[in-house]
């Protein structure tokens, strides 16, 4: 059974896992936490953690995934968090992308840098890596 949690791509891993017919055997549910009060009050993520590194860093992607696998009935939970642009956000470019998978063995994290391409396809490569990654993980 599957959870998201995302930040930068609003909703869209959950989007695209619920586009497959049947989908409701495996996906529980998705939470879409933008705001840093969403993140705090929905998915328990410290607010001094949010103070210190930020929404997009990697405790708060990986609070983020435990917080959707403790609050849901899923064995596996996902978390995206980054900076979809355009342009930069403080010191963090545009296209920097925090994953972070949940599961009762633990939390991964994983950054990875689209860079510079603009915010639609920063969102759609965001998407498309957290589910190879759930694939990946789903598969072995």
């Amino acid at each position: 059974m599957l959870a998201t949690a995302e930040s930068c791509t609003g909703g869209m891993i959950a989007a695209s896992l619920t586009d497959v017919a049947g989908s409701s055997a495996v996906f529980d549910r998705g939470f879409v936490t933008y705001s840093y009060p969403s993140k705090i009050e929905t998915l328990n993520v410290s607010e001094e953690m949010l103070a210190e590194y930020g929404a997009v860093s990697e405790p708060v992607a990986r609070q983020m995934a435990f917080g959707a696998l403790s609050t849901s009935n899923a064995d596996l939970a996902i978390a995206v968090t980054g900076v979809a642009g355009p342009g930069a956000d403080g010191d963090k470019a545009e296209g920097l992308v925090w994953f972070a998978l949940a599961s009762a063995r633990g939390v991964e994290a994983r950054e990875v840098n689209f860079g510079a391409i603009g915010r639609d396809k920063v969102r759609m490569a965001t998407v498309e890596t957290a589910l190879n990654w759930l694939s990946d993980k789903i598969s072995g």
